[in-house]
């Protein structure tokens, strides 16, 4: 399918990055869904009902916990949790999806596509959509649905089709190429509730406002927390939903460090490029001929090969870091945390948890650190146990 620019007025870019690159008949549907997102984004009702769901259902806030044996362990500055492991599904997913799902329901849309790489968006939306009554799709890469069984079963006790995608690698870019092929077809009649903040305008953008939520509770727990905010935030980036919502709240307070995680194994944001995917424009690892580069992480909602576009704009800016962290330290520090504070992160939480230990111990005791807990370790119990067996 040949993809052209089409104008969207400057819209939804960070910097050069972000845009519209899809072809003219989903152009529409994307300016659609920005109409109805700005429509309701700020409408009292559709902020109460959502606000609703955040604390009846998903079980908002969820609190700031201070690791304090790891931080003793690891000695140096203060570690807090935001614990999104907390929340219902276990993942900071359901933020997002029941923000999209209420969006859906005042367009009169009853057929909800997803893509899903560790399965905790899938879990999120199909939760979602039986919550709401509405059909089910989600496109996952069948090595993931291998990796992540325990999650596609449920999935499709939840009422959703799950659908293995067998072309390319089988990962998390696959279910994305195979879900925006389902919109392009259907567009008339389904709403795609993409999980992370990349894609085409306005999903990035849509992203970050269902999950800014993190953040600014956040904030406010710090300083009632420390009387300070915090020396950085630390959270793990794959496609960069998590990250940019523990981030959004401080972006504006220069003396707070915002610190993305990558896997060692799938660096986007330390060695991509500008390109064009998935119909926008963000850091991209590119092969030699061009085409986004096969991807590996041992955390499969961190298995891609691109990046949020505004993540991308916070790199090139300066105004972020980001970092990386091998699989193998990610690994050691989520046994670490299970045994110290009896929390059992996921994987691609893991790799933020990595990267705070090493930290703390550079920093001072006064300094404090926030860590995005973005999920919950459940669905990666009997992969890690196989991981350590072989080894």
């Amino acid at each position: 399918m040949r993809m052209e620019r089409v104008s969207v007025e400057s819209k939804g870019y960070f910097g050069e990055f972000g845009g519209s690159f899809i072809p003219e008949d989903l152009q529409q549907v994307m300016n659609e869904l920005e109409r109805q997102f700005l429509k309701y984004k700020d409408d009292p009702e559709f902020i109460e009902e959502f606000n609703y769901y955040l604390k009846e259902y998903i079980g908002r806030e969820n609190p700031l916990t201070f690791a304090e044996n790891l931080t003793k362990q690891m000695g140096g500055a203060k570690i807090y949790l935001k614990r999104e492991d907390l929340n219902h599904t276990g993942a900071h997913k359901i933020n997002n999806a029941i923000g999209q799902i209420l969006l859906a329901k005042r367009m009169g849309v009853k057929r909800i596509i997803a893509e899903t790489g560790a399965g905790q968006h899938g879990v999120a939306t199909a939760t979602a959509c039986a919550m709401f009554g509405m059909e089910c799709i989600i496109y996952m890469g069948k090595l993931d649905t291998e990796r992540q069984a325990l999650n596609v079963f449920r999935m499709e006790l939840l009422g959703a089709k799950v659908v293995p995608v067998t072309k390319g690698q089988g990962r998390l870019k696959d279910a994305v190429d195979e879900a925006l092929g389902d919109l392009v077809q259907n567009y008339k009649n389904t709403f795609y509730l993409l999980g992370s903040a990349v894609g085409p305008h306005p999903y990035p953008t849509m992203v970050k406002h269902f999950q800014a939520i993190i953040s600014k509770e956040s904030k406010r727990q710090v300083l009632e927390k420390e009387g300070k905010l915090p020396t950085a935030v630390i959270a793990c980036a794959g496609g960069g939903s998590n990250a940019i919502g523990a981030f959004a709240h401080y972006i504006d307070e220069k003396n707070v460090r915002l610190i993305g995680v990558e896997p060692a194994e799938a660096p986007t944001l330390t060695e991509g490029v500008p390109a064009v995917i998935h119909g926008f424009k963000c850091l991209t690892l590119l092969d030699e001929s061009g085409e986004p580069r096969p991807t590996y992480s041992i955390a499969a909602g961190l298995d891609y090969p691109g990046v949020g576009p505004e993540h991308s704009y916070l790199k090139t800016s300066g105004r972020a870091e980001y970092v990386t962290i091998t699989g193998q330290k990610a690994l050691e520090a989520f046994q670490l945390l299970s045994k110290t504070e009896g929390i059992i992160p996921a994987l691609e939480s893991s790799h933020a948890v990595a990267y705070a230990m090493k930290l703390a111990k550079e920093l001072a005791a006064d300094d404090v650190l926030i860590v995005n807990l973005s999920g919950r370790g459940d669905k990666d119990v009997e992969q890690v146990f196989h991981m350590l067996k072989e080894k």
